[in-house]
């Protein structure tokens, strides 16, 4: 069963168990990944790693909100985009530690023999593919910097 299978028979579950939190959540996740199929110019049918990407998305939305509405002292809405961020996560791939980030951050230098700060786009070339929805792009640009200036 593909993503987008389980996020729809979720949703019935969630429905049927009077689940607000989680059923509306699904609801917006499905809606997101409906819309990405029919931007463009042809609608079409994403893969896997494209509802991973627009899933990630999601959470990187639902992040900044809580951040935005903590700086604003609206602890209600910060613990509901928090709630959020807890369903969205529960389809995401398990997230990578800094740890493994950093590993795989020397395993791409090495590989494209990049240095200095000119090397970032190399190195994030090949990280890419790797990490992808995985962990939060931010945090790997801040680790790959910060490797490439030693």
């Amino acid at each position: 069963m593909g993503l987008k299978e389980k996020l729809q028979s979720d949703l019935t579950d969630a429905i049927r168990s009077k689940d607000g939190v989680k059923s509306g959540t699904i609801r917006m996740l499905l809606a997101a990944i409906t819309n990405e199929e029919v931007a463009g110019k042809s609608a079409k049918v994403l893969t896997e790693a494209e509802v991973i990407t627009v899933l990630s998305r999601e959470a990187k939305k639902r992040r900044e909100a809580v951040e935005a509405y903590t700086n604003a002292k609206r602890d209600d809405l910060a613990n509901k985009e928090k709630e959020e961020a807890a369903v969205i996560a529960l389809y995401l791939p398990e997230q990578l530690s800094e740890a493994d980030i950093k590993k795989l951050v020397a395993d791409a230098i090495a590989e494209t023999n990049a240095a200095g700060p000119a090397g970032m786009g190399l190195v994030m070339k090949v990280l890419q593919p790797k990490i992808a929805g995985k962990a939060d792009g931010g945090v790997v640009s801040s680790l790959v910097k910060a490797a490439l200036s030693q």
